[in-house]
């Protein structure tokens, strides 16, 4: 009875159901709350939809696929050309 006290998420939670599936998966309590009360709010679909957007890796600049590499430690990214740099991101 203790652990099922631990678990309640409380009224503030507007879909307990999906509150609990997140935190099975390993989300914290705020994130899980953060995620499920905007589920409720709109549809579980718009918000599994939202995200940052950004272009596909072939309509970087070099400088930026180098920026990039930079960022993730790539090894020999200022010697690589393009297409290398896209394939070195992409792993």
């Amino acid at each position: 009875m203790a652990e099922q006290k631990d678990r309640d998420p409380g009224s503030s939670i507007k879909d307990p159901e999906m509150y609990e599936a997140l935190r099975d998966d390993g989300a914290s309590k705020s994130k899980a709350a953060a995620i499920s009360n905007a589920a409720a709010n709109s549809s579980r679909e718009e918000v599994g939809s939202k995200g940052g957007s950004s272009g596909s890796y072939e309509d970087w600049t070099v400088d930026e696929l180098r920026e990039r590499a930079a960022e993730l430690d790539v090894e020999g990214r200022s010697d690589m050309t393009k297409d290398e740099l896209i394939k070195a991101l992409r792993e």
